[in-house]
């Protein structure tokens, strides 16, 4: 708290007058980085599954990234170490930033399916394309064995989940190829 209200100009007394105690700020930081996990604004209408596949590896690539930022590891790390303790950093992480993710991916597999590209349930289609995204990074990064992924890796991987979930889903028979 004092790094922080050092960095911000004020005292630590100003500060827990602002933002409350250290729980509330987490998750006050938590609820401000989980705006970034939303689908985008300009977000292309699904008509083909080549535009499918680029959605989700956009998207993919913009989660991993963010996920996989050295400060989100940090506040992972956080909660849990702190769960018995503090255990609505944990909930917060989870309501949050993680269900952030999670209604954006539903969102985009609902259109999918309203085109007629993917046939399935959004939320178990969600949670497929996100554990081919994943596989075991975020556990190898919050354990400290893997180094964050550069940009090129990034993108890569959200490539390959997205080509791999796909495939894992072939279109309806009526559905649109291109």
């Amino acid at each position: 708290m004092l790094e922080i209200a050092t960095r911000a100009r004020v005292s630590k007394r100003e500060l827990y007058a602002l933002v409350g105690n250290k729980q509330e700020m987490l998750v006050a930081c938590i609820s401000e980085r989980a705006k970034r996990f939303g689908v985008p604004p300009d977000l292309p209408v699904l008509r083909d599954r080549e535009t499918l596949a680029q959605v989700l590896a956009s998207f993919g690539t913009k989660l991993v990234r963010e996920a996989s930022d050295p400060t989100v590891i940090a506040v992972f790390r956080l909660a849990i170490s702190e769960v018995t303790q503090a255990p609505e950093v944990a909930r917060a992480l989870d309501s949050i930033a993680r269900e952030a993710s999670r209604a954006a991916l539903r969102k985009i597999m609902a259109g999918a399916q309203a085109s007629g590209l993917l046939t399935g349930r959004p939320a178990e289609l969600a949670s497929q394309f996100n554990g081919l995204l994943w596989r075991d990074l975020q556990v190898s990064l919050l354990l400290g064995v893997a180094e964050r992924p550069n940009p090129g890796e990034i993108a890569r991987r959200a490539r390959d989940a997205a080509a791999a979930f796909l495939q894992l889903h072939p279109p309806p028979n009526d559905a649109p190829i291109s």
